[in-house]
C-alpha cells in the first residue's frame, strides 16, 4: 500500500466516524503536501466540505502548500485569491510565507520578492519564517548582497536566526572565500551564545582543510573552547581531525604531533581511519620511521587500527625495505584477529 493509499485510507476512516475536527482534515492535507499528492489533498478538501465543515485559514494554507509542493503554483495561486475575496478566511502572514518559500525554492528571485513586497504591503511585518525563506533563497541563488541585506534585516528586527539561516550564511560565506566575513560571521554567533552545530561545523572545517588555512582552524580551535569550555566534543573533534589532517598533507610532523597530544589531552581521539593513515603516509614520505613508531605507541590505547591501516603499515615497510618490522605489523594483525 503506497502512502497515498494509506491516506485515502485515513479519510475514509475519518469520514465514517463522522469527524468534525476541522484539524484533523488540516493534518491530513498537510501529509498529502509532503508527499506532493495535491490530487489526494484536494480529494480530502472536497469531502471535508461535503461532509458539512466549513474551511479555514489553517486548512486552506495547508491546500495551498500541498499545491505549491507539487507544482501547481496556478491552483495554489487561485486558492489565494478565494481567501482574499472571503470574509471568513483571509490570507494570514504565514499564507505570504508559503509563496515566498516556494519560489524561493524554485529559484525564482523575482516573485519571491514580489510576495515578499506583497506581504509588507498587506500590513503584516517579516517574521523569522519570511527571512529563512528570503535568506536561503537568495543564497541558493548567489545573490549574497541580498541575503546579507535581510540577515541584516533579521538581527535589527531582533529576530534570532536558526540554525538552517545561520548554516546558509555560513555557505554562502564559504561560496564567496571571504575569510575576513567568516571570522565575522563566527564571533557573531559566538557573542550572541548561538548554538554552532555539526553541519555547520562540517562544512568551516572542510572549508579551512581544502584551503589548507591551518592558521583559521587554529584559531577556531582557541575560540571556541574558550568561549564555551563545555563545548560539544564532537565539534572539537572535526576541528582537532581537520588540523592534523592539513599538518599531515604538508608533512609539518611537529604540528602533527603537538596537535595529536593536544586532541588526546582534551578526551578526544581519531574519528577516521583515513585520518591516522594520513599522518601515517607522512611519516613515510618524511622517512621518518623511528617517530612513526613512537606515534603508534601514543595512539595505541586510544584509538584502535583497522585491517587497512595494518595494511597500509605493511605496504610502507615493505617499500623502506624494512621488513623486521613487516613481520612485526603482521603479527600484531594476526594477534588482535585473534584477539578479536
Amino acid at each position: 500500500m503506497g502512502l497515498g493509499q494509506v491516506l485515502e485510507w485515513r479519510l475514509e476512516k475519518l469520514l465514517k466516524e463522522n469527524e468534525k475536527n476541522c484539524d484533523t482534515f488540516s493534518d491530513l492535507i498537510h501529509l498529502c503536501g509532503k508527499i506532493q499528492n495535491a490530487q489526494t489533498a484536494m480529494h480530502v478538501f472536497t469531502s471535508m466540505e461535503n461532509h458539512g465543515l466549513k474551511p479555514t485559514s489553517i486548512i486552506l494554507e495547508a491546500l495551498i502548500s500541498a499545491h505549491l509542493s507539487s507544482g501547481n503554483v496556478i491552483t495554489a495561486l487561485s486558492i489565494f485569491q478565494t481567501m482574499q475575496n472571503s470574509e471568513d478566511h483571509k490570507p494570514t502572514s504565514h499564507t505570504y510565507n508559503l509563496f515566498i518559500s516556494a519560489f524561493a525554492n524554485l529559484g525564482n528571485s523575482k516573485s519571491m520578492l514580489a510576495w515578499y513586497s506583497a506581504k509588507m504591503a498587506s500590513g503584516y511585518s517579516a517574521d523569522l519564517e519570511t527571512y529563512e525563506a528570503l535568506i536561503l533563497g537568495s543564497i541558493k541563488l548567489k545573490r549574497f548582497k541580498d541575503a546579507d541585506r535581510f540577515y541584516t534585516e533579521m538581527l535589527g528586527a531582533e529576530i534570532t536566526p536558526n540554525t538552517s539561516i545561520l548554516h546558509g550564511m555560513l555557505v554562502g560565506f564559504c561560496e564567496q572565500k571571504d575569510l575576513d566575513k567568516i571570522r565575522g560571521f563566527l564571533k557573531g554567533i559566538l557573542d550572541y551564545r548561538w548554538e554552532i552545530n555539526g553541519y555547520m561545523a562540517d562544512k568551516l572545517v572542510g572549508f579551512y582543510c581544502e584551503l589548507e588555512l591551518v592558521e583559521q582552524l587554529e584559531w577556531m580551535l582557541v575560540v571556541l573552547t574558550e568561549t564555551n569550555p563545555n563545548q560539544d566534543l564532537d565539534i572539537i573533534s572535526q576541528i582537532h581531525n581537520g588540523l592534523i589532517r592539513v599538518y599531515a598533507k604538508l608533512d609539518r610532523l611537529d604540528d602533527v604531533e603537538y596537535s595529536v597530544g593536544r586532541m588526546l589531552k582534551q578526551g578526544v581521539s581519531f574519528s577516521s581511519h583515513k585520518d591516522v593513515e594520513k599522518v601515517l603516509c607522512s611519516y613515510f614520505r618524511k622517512g621518518a620511521y623511528d617517530r612513526l613508531d613512537v606515534f603508534l605507541e601514543f595512539i595505541k590505547n586510544s584509538y584502535k587500527l583497522p585491517r587497512s591501516t595494518y595494511e597500509l603499515l605493511v605496504a610502507g615497510y615493505r617499500r623502506a625495505r624494512l621488513y623486521e618490522k613487516v613481520d612485526l605489523v603482521i603479527k600484531d594483525l594476526k594477534m588482535v584477529e585473534t584477539t578479536c
